[in-house]
């Protein structure tokens, strides 16, 4: 099947599942559209902070995310691509989307709360300790496991028969590294002019698209060529 037909049928399930089914899910639980959220209601410039919808959407589309570009070529490789793409689709739609919309709406109705406060609230504060004990421990799993991918992705050695060479990809694996680098500084960089001159519209896409260009031509200029020990300690 060609490739740009099976992106196809995956934007129309995708948009189908968020007209239809999203909408759905908001008139059973009743969201009102129009009710304030707690940003809005405990505004003090620190942790409660009304923010473009789009930015929030950014941030929740990236955390979601994750290295599923990354995993989800490699789980393609092992199981092939339609049972990964069946995946995608219905465990996105029916277990993914709704696990982090259901977080996030119980949040915004309980004044902006983390889920482990939350579990405090209507478990005890036993179920909350066990529940952060669970997340201590799975954040660790997950994040070894990212950085672990991570830093062999940007590995600029490889290892024959006991003899450790530069790769043949070592310069692209290390621009690689040092663009991911240059996007972290660059996003701080980013968030600190526009709070300072509370940029936005074109301007703020303008001055995202030219800290993406600069990362792209300092990666490409300085390549940072490490081994993979060296990068997993950078990573995680």
């Amino acid at each position: 099947m060609n490739t740009l037909v099976i992106v196809l049928i995956a934007a129309v399930v995708l948009v189908c599942a968020y007209a239809f089914y999203g909408r759905w899910v908001a008139k059973t639980w009743g969201i009102n559209p129009n009710a304030q959220t707690p940003a809005v209601k405990y505004n003090d410039g620190k942790d409660y902070v009304p923010t473009n919808g789009w930015t929030v959407f950014s941030h929740q589309f990236s955390s979601i995310a994750g290295a599923g570009p990354v995993t989800g070529a490699i789980q393609a490789a092992a199981f092939g691509w339609l049972p990964v793409l069946l995946w995608v689709l219905i465990g996105g739609v029916f277990f993914g989307a709704i696990t982090d919309f259901g977080a996030l709406y119980a949040s915004v109705k309980n004044d902006g709360k983390s889920m482990g406060m939350l579990i405090e609230k209507y478990i005890g504060k036993l179920g909350r300790k066990l529940f952060l004990l669970f997340c201590w421990l799975f954040c660790g799993i997950v994040i070894a496991a990212f950085a672990d991918m991570v830093a062999g992705t940007f590995n600029a050695y490889t290892t024959v028969d006991g003899v450790t060479s530069l790769a043949d990809a070592a310069t692209t694996n290390g621009a690689a590294g040092m663009v991911s680098i240059m996007f972290m500084l660059f996003a701080v960089v980013f968030g600190l002019i526009q709070k300072k001159f509370n940029f936005s519209g074109w301007k703020e896409a303008v001055l995202g698209i030219v800290f993406i260009v600069l990362s792209f031509a300092v990666g490409m200029k300085f390549p940072l060529i490490f081994d993979k020990a060296t990068w997993s300690y950078i990573t995680f």
